[in-house]
């Protein structure tokens, strides 16, 4: 089997989470928590399996375009809550995870441009490169999470102020945990983009002709964003549901800007070996 086949067992496992968790929605039913974290589990290894194939084929990280940056998204957006979700017990939040692991896979399985060049050794070789765009790209799986919490804040903001508290909102975690999750979240995020950012500055620093200036602006701004975003909730200025809006806005941005960072990267990299795509 090729790797995308792996990847599309398992798009269709999370789509499998979804369908279950929607027709506990619709019977106000609690979601069957163990159900769909199980089925997460089975497709976050199939998920892993098929960017691993996909990672030998391409001899590096499978960053090397828009189609491996979604599915290295989502990937790390479930793995993110595999560990949070199981910590806090938050069944909803995986009925949230497996939806947006379904649209970022399906999406990016369902344009074929998107994968039509697979790039060999995308990073030349250069393991601090590498690791520097895989910490970026991770972040941007936890901000993916933030952005999933921050709903579930605004429809549980939303309950509260119009007193609806049966059916979907009353299987919604409190407000309180949801604040605290989403405060370590951005933390980590930035936490992560920081240190992507420094990995990729040691590299910049000796060899700065090699510096894709797009690309760095774009992933500054979102760093900055992102940043500004963690300092005004830190001093108490921005919290509840602007925070909330902020964080959802910001990954929203986030996701756009990967692709003016990724096409600027292949202006720079026409030179490199491609492989046959296999669609």
């Amino acid at each position: 089997m090729t790797d995308r086949e792996w990847i599309w067992i398992a798009a269709a496992c999370y789509l499998a989470g979804v369908v279950i968790g929607t027709v506990a929605l619709i019977r106000a039913r609690k979601q069957p928590a163990g159900l769909i974290y199980g089925i997460i589990v089975a497709g976050f290894i199939f998920h892993t399996l098929g960017l691993y194939l996909r990672g030998l084929e391409v001899k590096g990280c499978p960053l090397g375009n828009m189609f491996e940056i979604f599915q290295f998204t989502a990937w790390s957006a479930t793995a993110l809550y595999l560990v949070v979700g199981i910590t806090f017990r938050l069944s909803l939040l995986g009925y949230f995870t497996s939806l947006l692991s379904v649209v970022l896979s399906t999406v990016s399985l369902a344009i074929p441009v998107w994968d039509a060049t697979r790039r060999v050794g995308t990073f030349g070789g250069n393991v601090w490169i590498e690791f520097h765009a895989a910490l970026a790209l991770f972040s941007y799986g936890v901000f993916a999470l933030l952005a999933l919490t921050s709903m579930m804040f605004l429809l549980r903001d939303h309950s509260l102020k119009n007193k609806q508290l049966s059916g979907f909102f009353s299987f919604l975690p409190s407000i309180r945990d949801l604040d605290q999750i989403s405060v370590r979240l951005l933390t980590v995020g930035v936490v992560l983009l920081s240190a992507s950012l420094l990995v990729g500055a040691a590299h910049w620093i000796r060899a700065f002709d090699t510096v894709n200036v797009a690309k760095l602006l774009i992933t500054v701004a979102i760093w900055v964003a992102y940043g500004v975003a963690f300092l005004l909730r830190s001093r108490g200025k921005l919290h509840g549901t602007r925070l909330s809006w902020v964080c959802i806005i910001l990954f929203g941005a986030a996701l756009i800007s990967v692709y003016p960072v990724n096409s600027s990267r292949h202006g720079d990299e026409a030179s490199k070996p491609t492989l046959p795509s296999q669609l």
